[in-house]
């Protein structure tokens, strides 16, 4: 019986964690769905049976693509997800390792590769080649010249070949199953680097 209540504890431990640490929708209005911009690394992953999400919000002040990439991969929030890759998958990761890949001086990080990246994106994908994360950051047009756009998207990519009669391959009951959480997942991490990048500006001040 020992063991089950020790795996009990754990689960009510992480679930608690991922409560904590997970924004609340209401305080996300920032956050909104968008569609790709021209030149996105992501694009090729809109078609043929692949799921593709793009999220967008705006901080009022100049971000690095470097900035952005560290400062998402180290927030309290994605903390959790590396911890548990590690855990699950034993893919562990450190935050300098976070620093290293937005620099450009690393290819893989937890359970992800570099599968392509330029000055102001980052393209990766996990081990297993079924998901994709993107970064970008723009430069914000308009009255407000010191803003930039931050982007965070993702796309999932069907794992078998289309059944008989099917034009393109599906994707899983899983993933449809999931899909609600995914989206929501997806605006509290962005709405978390956001917030970890502001805290950054005022503590520089």
């Amino acid at each position: 019986m020992t063991p089950n209540r020790s795996f009990d504890t754990d689960t009510k431990r992480v679930n608690s964690n991922v409560r904590r640490r997970t924004p609340n929708i209401h305080h996300m209005p920032s956050i909104q769905r968008s569609e790709l911009p021209h030149g996105a690394l992501l694009s090729k992953y809109q078609y043929g049976g692949t799921y593709a999400d793009c999220y967008v919000t705006e901080i009022a002040r100049p971000v690095s693509h470097a900035e952005y990439v560290q400062a998402f991969y180290t927030t309290p929030l994605f903390k959790l997800e590396r911890l548990l890759l590690a855990w699950l998958v034993s893919k562990p990761s450190t935050d300098a390792q976070a620093g290293q890949l937005a620099s450009g001086t690393l290819e893989s990080f937890a359970a992800w590769s570099v599968e392509e990246r330029c000055e102001d994106q980052l393209l990766m994908c996990d081990f297993q080649g079924r998901t994709r994360s993107w970064l970008m950051v723009v430069p914000a047009e308009g009255e407000s010249a010191a803003s930039t756009r931050l982007y965070f998207g993702s796309a999932v990519v069907p794992a078998r070949a289309p059944r008989a009669g099917a034009q393109t391959p599906g994707l899983g009951l899983t993933f449809r199953l999931l899909l609600g959480f995914h989206k929501l997942y997806s605006r509290a991490l962005l709405f978390s680097a956001k917030s970890r990048l502001m805290r950054q500006r005022s503590e520089q001040r």
